[in-house]
């Protein structure tokens, strides 16, 4: 299995120099050349597979330069730092809609699904590629991601990490957990614009000849959703959650199933597109936005334009008017490299992207657009929690708003984060919100019954060490002085 460009460049990679890169030189993003088969013979006889035994089953098609027990030992992240047995509970909330949870891991949201084992991967590409540099990562985060990079490489030879984040665009939580982040080789950046100013901002840093040239010692790298390592190993999930409900008998072997997911920077669902392109009975694929639904408009109508107002919403994570990954889907719809290299051209220059209406017919075909109002996200909790005594964080909510509204046949609502990592907006649903984040966060642990994580409780008494604000234009200046 090789890698190349969205952008037209023919130059080929492995899986290992791909995850190392980060990025490709033209600006483009790693896709496989092909998507692997999985037929459903074999995926009947992983119906009892646990999480790491189906891990290995689809990355080992994916990363083909790495032995067997290299991977193994990547997977074996799993059983360390992960709380659940099962690492990706599917829970049944009423005929026909189930819940996947993707929170049980050391920083409660789904990013640590992939950027637990990133780490390990990305050490082994090293090695394989016979690093001689240590390598720089650059992380800009929407809340989660900054957290997860920064627990899953923390003190991790030869890498050094710097986390953007914007100062008002996260929870109280998401950034208590990144200042208070311990490890001899990160570094977190507070930055006054949106999520969208960062990503741009790092991306630009990829792209920059002379700073490039400036900071000799390091090799930069990314542990967004850009890099092929978080992408693969999101997958994963899609085919667990199948498995369970299998063996649980909720579905046979060859139902179609769909799945509804909270969606900012595309990459999650994504991984949904490429398992159902792998085989696995994947019926559509619900793109949930919340009041910032550009992806919404795009899918409805195949116009793509980012110059329209940022809302700060209750669901930080999905504040986000430009989707890095949805370059790859185009380019797997349209196939034509060169062609997606002359859109993004002009995106870039105008910020309006347009789609022909044959592609986006083949989009639609798998992918469905839905969008909730502030209200609807309140109302989805508030109801969710009354009627099946079940409780979402403000991002599922979404999701959850978005399978209940598209219900065809039974669906699977992606939850992508722990409700204590947004008490403010889970207890506004219920007008019982506080302006204290400890208060309530108590107030939810009463609402809910269910007990704060060991991690949460700690937060209050951490010290800070992170309190660097700059602008957004200044980015660069902070990794000159590293």
């Amino acid at each position: 299995m090789k890698y190349i460009s969205t952008r037209g460049n023919l130059d080929s990679y492995t899986a290992s120099q791909a995850i190392a890169k980060g990025i490709c030189n033209d600006r483009g993003l790693f896709v496989p050349e092909k998507f692997p088969n999985v037929s459903l013979e074999e995926i009947g006889q992983m119906k009892n597979s646990d999480y790491k035994e189906v891990a290995l089953n689809i990355l080992k098609r994916y990363l083909m330069d790495y032995s067997v027990e290299e991977l193994k030992d990547c997977i074996g992240v799993y059983d360390e730092t992960f709380s659940h047995p099962e690492k990706t509970p599917v829970v049944k909330l009423k005929d026909g809609i189930y819940v996947l949870e993707l929170w049980h891991g050391p920083t409660l949201a789904f990013k640590d699904m992939a950027l637990q084992i990133m780490p390990r991967l990305f050490t082994y590409a090293r090695k394989k590629n016979n690093a001689e540099k240590d390598s720089l990562i650059l992380v800009a985060t929407s809340g989660d991601t900054g957290k997860a990079a920064l627990e899953g490489f923390k003190d991790l030879e030869g890498v050094k990490v710097v986390v953007f984040y914007p100062v008002d665009g996260v929870s109280d939580v998401q950034r208590l957990q990144m200042q208070t982040a311990i490890g001899k080789n990160i570094e977190v950046v507070g930055v006054n614009g949106n999520f969208d100013d960062c990503q741009t901002a790092v991306k630009n840093i990829f792209l920059d000849e002379e700073l490039n040239r400036s900071l000799d010692k390091f090799k930069l790298s990314s542990a967004n959703s850009i890099n092929l390592g978080r992408l693969l190993p999101q997958i994963i999930y899609y085919f667990k959650a199948y498995l369970q409900l299998l063996r649980d008998r909720e579905i046979t072997l060859g139902e179609t199933i769909d799945f509804s997911v909270p969606t900012g920077n595309f990459g999650d669902i994504l991984a949904g597109y490429y398992a159902k392109q792998m085989g696995l009975p994947i019926g559509k694929l619900i793109c949930a936005s919340n009041k910032n639904n550009v992806l919404y408009d795009f899918l409805n109508t195949g116009i793509y334009n980012k110059e329209r107002e940022f809302f700060k919403t209750m669901s930080p994570s999905m504040d986000i008017l430009v989707s890095s990954n949805l370059e790859r889907l185009l380019y797997h719809i349209l196939g034509d490299g060169k062609a997606l290299n002359e859109i993004y051209n002009k995106f870039e220059k105008s910020g309006i992207l347009e789609l022909d209406a044959v592609s986006l017919k083949k989009i639609q075909n798998t992918i469905i657009s839905d969008y909730s109002t502030e209200e609807e996200c309140l109302e989805t909790i508030y109801n969710t929690f009354d009627i099946n005594n079940y409780m979402l964080d403000p991002h599922t909510s979404v999701a959850m708003n978005g399978a209940l509204k598209n219900k065809s046949r039974k669906v699977v609502v992606l939850s992508t984060a722990n409700i204590y990592k947004f008490s403010y907006s889970v207890l506004k649903a219920f007008d019982l919100e506080k302006n204290d984040e400890f208060e309530n966060i108590e107030a939810l642990e009463k609402l809910s019954k269910e007990e704060i994580p060991l991690n949460i409780k700690k937060l209050k008494s951490l010290k800070i060490l992170h309190t660097k604000v700059v602008n957004k234009d200044k980015l660069r200046d902070i990794l000159k002085q590293l």
